[in-house]
């Protein structure tokens, strides 16, 4: 199985096109486009009935207490956490790639609504935690939402996104799922997988950490 994204080549930097926040002139971020890249597969497994794909954060700081605080930056060597961005499941086989915008292009405040898509079904992102308690962000968040890291963060993120092909024509999961939902349904159905990997970072005194 074949998986590309066609947006930035494996294993390098994330455009901001792609991302959620970036470094700001004037202040520690900006809001950016928040576009989904462009993304394809083929020859997909014999058997295969639906795909799922899912972008995640392993590089998530683990504690929060100094996270885009002032004076203070989140070490490298914190324990991390998994973030999930983009949760889509049930795409039909059929299909064989999803352009870029076409399941995100630009923020919506209070998020985007799970459920079924032209693509798939979308589940929550984790921005939905993110953002509890906001008052003009404050939702659930469906779908893709890009990067956007501690703009104080040592360590610089990489971001997996990893297509799944099932053996079954749903994973039979609907409302408020999150990513770990879908990787659990998953368990016993993967017949094949594949990942593209990009980095990002708001810190521009970031760098890779090896854990």
């Amino acid at each position: 199985m074949h998986f590309t994204i066609h947006s930035f080549g494996n294993g390098q930097a994330i455009p901001t096109d792609y991302a959620f926040c970036a470094k700001a002139e004037t202040d520690h971020v900006a809001l950016m486009k928040n576009r989904n890249p462009h993304v394809s597969w083929s020859e997909l497994p014999d058997g295969a009935k639906s795909l799922a794909l899912i972008m995640v954060d392993p590089d998530v700081p683990s504690v929060g207490d100094d996270v885009n605080q002032e004076d203070r930056f989140v070490p490298a060597s914190l324990p991390r956490a998994d973030f999930y961005h983009w949760v889509l499941i049930d795409i039909p086989p059929t299909i064989q790639e999803m352009p870029e915008g076409a399941a995100s292009d630009g923020i919506t405040p209070r998020g985007k609504t799970p459920g079924k898509t032209n693509f798939g079904v979308r589940g929550l992102n984790d921005y939905t935690n993110w953002f509890k308690g906001d008052p003009d962000m404050e939702g659930n968040y469906a779908g893709y939402d890009g990067p956007c890291p501690p703009w104080n963060d040592e360590r610089v993120h990489r971001y997996y996104f990893k297509l799944f092909a099932l053996d079954v024509p749903s994973l039979n999961l609907s409302g408020n799922f999150t990513g770990q939902d879908a990787l659990n349904a998953m368990e016993g159905h993967i017949l094949d997988q594949a990942q593209w990997m990009g980095t990002y970072k708001v810190n521009p005194n970031a760098t890779l950490y090896n854990d």
